[in-house]
């Protein structure tokens, strides 16, 4: 009796590219799989991959990723997984991870096959032998082009040149070729085009560098504070970076990097193959004096660095807290916005990073607030709980289908679905009334308005959830008051139940 022959096996490859510069790279990894796929009967029937990504860890590669999500699930529709080499599936600094990735495909029965390695995958002990080598080959790679991008980086920022980060207000990035010709500005999001191209940084526009100067000058001679000189920004209508408010951050950025000297000052920092940023050692750092134009004078620098190191050093805890007994004497009372609109007392970042939170200070003081003095705080973090305990039930009911994205510069996080829908999740306290009972607060980010929105209500007092209505976006600019039967959410739908979320929120994207 004949055995039939055996038809061609389904198979999926995977390719990766580091750099985008890899113009012919993903192509030349097709074509070696294709040949081998039809030397071995195979037939590649899925993609995936990882373009412009570094094969040193795990979170950045989506089409790796997606592929041991199929495999572990069950979800491939093929039986055999082909790679152009060992270095394509990864270059991880531990070789154990690599391993244990390809062992996880194996061990659902579907065998990694390396394309253009010349040890097959027979399993025997040469083949695992070489396996080991190449993937230690793979991770030393890494670790010595690291050594020698930072040597280059290095020498570079020596010479002077601008390596990497954004300018800062009252700065621009200039062009220049390889032999300091200067060629063109670059715009937020531009980049060179030519390696041999360097960047250097050069005054911004008139009005910005008048602005620098100016913080200065307050710091100086009018000894303003850092948050006193953001408040006088923003008072008279001066934006920040992309139209920005000042922040204490950004004016003590501006005050305290010698970029605004002209200095290049470089590997202040470090994070090698992927580890966490750690700070490194003054000693350690990169200076290049008289690198770029000054936008402020070196003499000026040094007496504002002088003058912040004194003003920190100089104010003792003592000293705040009399302070603050002073504003109490004159004010017959004390709130934090009174403390941040005293004219002569110091910032409420410091009264916290001194003390804690104000019932601490209250504390120390011995002062006794109205009563009711902390509700709108405990209320925001009761609701800020809340809302993270609803995220993370959306997450468990929807593992496959939701993701979580934080806009830029937000700190609430939005719903993503399929990659796809993104749904903000509001939250409204509620309120008592004597005579029309329970109503609920409505007060959405703008940017919140822009999204299908999951409007949650609370209950009464505001320790769980009420009831729950999704609508295709917020139409209200101010803070509106909901009623119980509220006319307005007759826009929307309300969930019986949160299980209905995702198809709800899909449905109502359609409309």
């Amino acid at each position: 009796m004949t055995m039939p022959p055996k038809g061609p096996v389904f198979a999926a490859q995977y390719v990766r590219m580091s750099t985008d510069l890899q113009k012919y790279s993903i192509e030349n990894q097709k074509a070696t799989i294709q040949q081998y796929a039809e030397q071995h009967d195979f037939i590649v029937v899925k993609t995936y991959t990882d373009a412009g990504k570094s094969g040193i860890v795990l979170k950045h590669r989506t089409g790796l990723s997606t592929l041991l999500k199929d495999v572990l699930n069950e979800n491939t529709g093929f039986r055999v997984i082909l790679v152009y080499d060992i270095s394509r599936w990864g270059r991880f600094q531990d070789a154990d991870e690599a391993a244990h990735y390809e062992f996880l495909c194996t061990n659902a029965g579907i065998p990694v096959h390396y394309c253009a390695e010349q040890f097959g995958n027979s399993g025997t002990v040469p083949a695992a032998l070489l396996k080991a080598v190449k993937r230690t080959m793979a991770a030393e790679y890494s670790r010595e082009l690291g050594v020698k991008i930072l040597a280059g980086q290095k020498r570079l920022a020596q010479l002077g040149f601008r390596m990497g980060a954004k300018p800062g207000y009252g700065l621009r990035r200039m062009l220049i070729s390889s032999d300091r010709i200067r060629k063109q500005k670059l715009n937020s999001g531009e980049y060179k085009d030519l390696t041999t191209d360097r960047i250097l940084l050069v005054p911004g526009p008139k009005n910005e560098v008048e602005c620098v100067q100016a913080i200065y000058k307050m710091a100086l001679r009018k000894g303003m504070s850092i948050s006193k000189i953001a408040r006088h920004l923003n008072r008279a209508g001066i934006a920040y970076v992309n139209g920005r408010p000042w922040t204490h951050s950004a004016v003590g950025r501006t005050l305290r990097n010698p970029k605004y000297t002209g200095c290049n000052t470089w590997n202040q920092s470090s994070r090698k193959l992927h580890t966490k940023q750690v700070r490194l050692p003054p000693e350690q750092w990169i200076v290049q004096s008289g690198a770029f134009d000054a936008i402020i004078d070196q003499d000026r620098f040094d007496e504002v660095q002088d003058a912040l190191r004194k003003r920190a050093e100089r104010i003792s805890d003592a000293q705040l807290l009399d302070d603050l007994r002073e504003l109490l004497r004159a004010k017959g009372k004390l709130t934090q916005n009174l403390v941040k609109g005293a004219p002569n007392l110091h910032t409420l970042s410091l009264y916290y990073a001194r003390f804690g939170p104000f019932r601490r200070i209250y504390e120390l003081l011995g002062y006794e607030p109205a009563p009711g003095a902390f509700d709108r705080s405990d209320s925001r973090k009761g609701t800020r709980k809340l809302r993270a305990q609803l995220l993370a039930r959306i997450a468990a009911m929807f593992p496959e289908k939701v993701t979580f994205v934080r806009l830029p510069r937000k700190m609430r996080f939005l719903v993503r679905l399929d990659g796809i829908l993104d749904v903000s999740i509001v939250v409204c306290p509620s309120y008592e009334t004597k005579r029309w009972g329970l109503r609920w607060t409505l007060n959405p980010e703008p940017c919140e308005r822009d999204h299908t929105t999951l409007l949650c209500l609370l209950g009464s007092g505001n320790t769980d959830f009420h009831s729950f209505w999704l609508l295709h976006r917020v139409d209200k600019l101010k803070t509106y008051c909901i009623q119980e039967n509220d006319p307005w959410l007759a826009k929307g739908q309300r969930l019986d139940e949160l299980a209905q979320f995702y198809e709800t929120a899909k449905a109502l994207s359609l409309i």
